[in-house]
């Protein structure tokens, strides 16, 4: 027997399958939506919708103790306009808390997805939800999928001057299982990495947890928010911070030990 329900939107993302997990291991119920069909035999309460158009998110919401939004999209407007899809769902439903997951500099970087985040932000405060944000810095599987993603190249391009703050994300899966279960707490402190290193430290890094040897180029950001990202506009300044490093991602670090598959 479960004490709350707990509705995890994209549960099926990088962060929300790991969310899911944790709020399982704790002994709650755990409800996904996803836009993808249940798998077989799956262990949560599956409802299949869309936050675009609505197709389901009623009947996900329903009975809810609380929801943890991690659903996203690039696609411009996508993110707001999904936000407040399941506000209004939320409304109809009791106002249960809404716990969403943020980037930490989205009032700092002029970057289109970035200011839809901070526009989420804004929807979420001024809903008449009781809310909790976080913000986080990049995961360590963002900063991973950069370099995995030149693979094929004779070099590779790295963000000149840019330094990044990776984060696993486990560890924020956990403080989000913590804020889920918790009262609304509005804006919390930022949750960053444990470690602050150059754009082509971190590439080294990977180079040599996959056994490859590349030139690094560095690449001048253009505009405002190359401009942004060199003043460490993307960086948790302040707050908490994560214990496992990029290196000890790579390598499949505790807790969980799944790294990244190189």
């Amino acid at each position: 027997m479960t004490d709350l329900s707990l509705l995890v939107t994209g549960g099926t993302g990088t962060l929300g399958r790991v969310l899911a997990d944790t709020l399982r291991g704790a002994g709650h119920e755990v409800r996904v939506l996803s836009r993808r069909a249940a798998p077989p035999e799956t262990p949560y309460r599956w409802f299949t919708g869309d936050l675009l158009n609505g197709l389901g998110v009623d009947e996900a919401v329903r009975g809810a103790s609380a929801i943890v939004h991690c659903a996203t999209t690039l696609r411009r407007g996508g993110d707001v306009a999904a936000t407040r899809m399941l506000i209004d769902a939320a409304r109809r439903s009791g106002s249960p808390p809404l716990v969403d997951i943020s980037i930490v500099g989205v009032d700092r970087v002029p970057f289109f997805y970035y200011r839809a985040k901070l526009e989420t932000e804004r929807v979420i405060e001024e809903s008449g939800l009781p809310w909790t944000i976080l913000r986080t810095t990049q995961f360590h599987d963002l900063i991973a999928a950069m370099w995995s993603a030149q693979k094929r190249l004779p070099v590779m391009f790295v963000p000149g001057g840019v330094r990044f703050q990776p984060i696993d994300v486990r560890e924020v899966a956990g403080r989000l299982g913590e804020l889920a279960v918790a009262d609304a707490r509005g804006r919390v402190p930022d949750l960053g990495g444990p470690e602050t290193r150059e754009a082509r430290d971190l590439a080294r890094i990977y180079l040599r947890a996959v056994g490859r040897r590349r030139r690094l180029l560095p690449v001048r950001l253009p505009g405002e928010a190359g401009r942004a990202y060199r003043a460490g506009g993307n960086l948790a300044l302040e707050g908490s911070v994560g214990r496992i490093t990029f290196a000890e991602f790579l390598r499949g670090a505790e807790p969980g030990g799944q790294g990244h598959q190189l």
